[in-house]
């Protein structure tokens, strides 16, 4: 079956250079929307430890130049 995939809100009305993510059976993929053939999967716990951080503001600094 072909995963679904996702863009976030935030990523414009190109839709270019997003994150996409799909669920694929018991794991989460994610993958470059300008990158399609290449998807990282992960575990479901894991994708919501990262999303946490990210709405926590955890990982801020690494935005920062």
């Amino acid at each position: 079956m072909e995963p679904k995939w996702q863009k976030s809100s935030f990523s414009g009305a190109g839709g270019e250079e997003c994150v996409e993510i799909a669920e694929f059976g018991d794991f989460i993929a994610l993958r470059e929307s300008d990158a399609p053939d290449r998807v990282m999967l992960t575990s479901r716990s894991r994708f919501g430890a990262f999303t946490r951080h990210i709405q926590t503001g955890a990982w801020d600094h690494l935005a920062r130049r």
